[in-house]
């Protein structure tokens, strides 16, 4: 089990990565008008200005993703399962959680479910 001192570290770790997603998706900050593509007289300006649309809609989206597990790991915080494996129920290794402090399954199961 987790010290408390060992959970107020990691507790830190994710509200500081929690932060800095909210500051990296509010700066994306793709609104409903920006989402629609201008037409110019140019296509080569369309091209190039619907790629960029469409990478930062895919880094807006792979942030959220990302800030949906720092919120998850948050909320096993609060409830007193973090550092517990969601699949086999172990504890997961502090090395681990000090890397990846979102993760919610341990090595072993973490190679399962990337199969």
């Amino acid at each position: 089990m987790l010290s408390p001192e060992k959970i107020q570290l990691l507790r830190g770790y994710l509200l500081e990565e929690e932060a800095n997603l909210r500051q990296q998706i509010h700066s994306l900050g793709i609104t409903s008008q920006e989402a629609d593509v201008a037409a110019s007289n140019h296509m080569a300006e369309d091209a190039t200005a619907a790629f960029d649309q469409a990478a930062a809609v895919s880094l807006q989206r792979g942030h959220q993703v990302a800030l949906n597990e720092v919120e998850r790991a948050l909320a096993r915080m609060a409830a007193g399962t973090y550092g517990v494996c969601e699949r086999c129920h172990t504890q997961i290794d502090f090395a681990r959680l000090k890397a990846i402090p979102q993760a919610a399954f341990c090595m072993t199961c973490q190679r399962v479910a990337e199969l």
